[in-house]
């Protein structure tokens, strides 16, 4: 987090809830990965994903950067105040947004809850990224968190 004289900088309204929300998209993700855990592990284990040298090992692989990721973007954005993570961020959401829309028309994706829950994650990254572009957290975030709402050289 930034800080003057070791003193923290009070975040934006904006960056604090971008954080919860984006958190809760993340935790949303990980309860779907749980649901749909061994239906996807199922596909895995066909002959041809087999050949191809897929199996669970790829799951847990891919479950670990998926988290690892978005986990590095949140501390970037929130704490580190990195412009360059926001715009990471605001790609990836718009490429999750694609590929949401598209696994719609998908019949071998699963639907249900799983798809809900799914769209739920989905429209919280949009709403964290919109977020991200509210006014106090674009000065925030151009201040690399030092100057701007919050910083407390204002009351000096």
């Amino acid at each position: 987090m930034p800080t003057i004289n070791g003193e923290p900088i009070m975040r934006p309204q904006s960056i604090e809830l971008f954080e919860k929300v984006y958190l809760g998209a993340i935790v949303i993700g990980l309860i779907n990965t749980a649901l749909s855990w061994s239906q996807v592990n199922a596909m895995l284990n066909d002959p041809r994903a087999q050949a191809a040298g897929l199996g669970t090992g790829t799951l847990v692989f891919g479950v670990f950067v998926g988290v690892l990721i978005p986990l590095l973007l949140w501390y970037f954005v929130a704490r580190r105040a990195s412009n360059v993570a926001k715009w990471i961020y605001v790609v990836l959401t718009a490429l999750g947004l694609f590929g949401f829309l598209s696994s719609l028309a998908n019949p071998l994706v699963p639907k249900g809850l799983v798809t809900l829950l799914g769209a739920l994650a989905v429209l919280l990254q949009v709403y964290g990224a919109w977020l991200l572009f509210r006014p106090d957290a674009v000065a925030w975030l151009e201040s690399k968190g030092v100057d701007g709402p919050g910083d407390p050289k204002t009351f000096d």
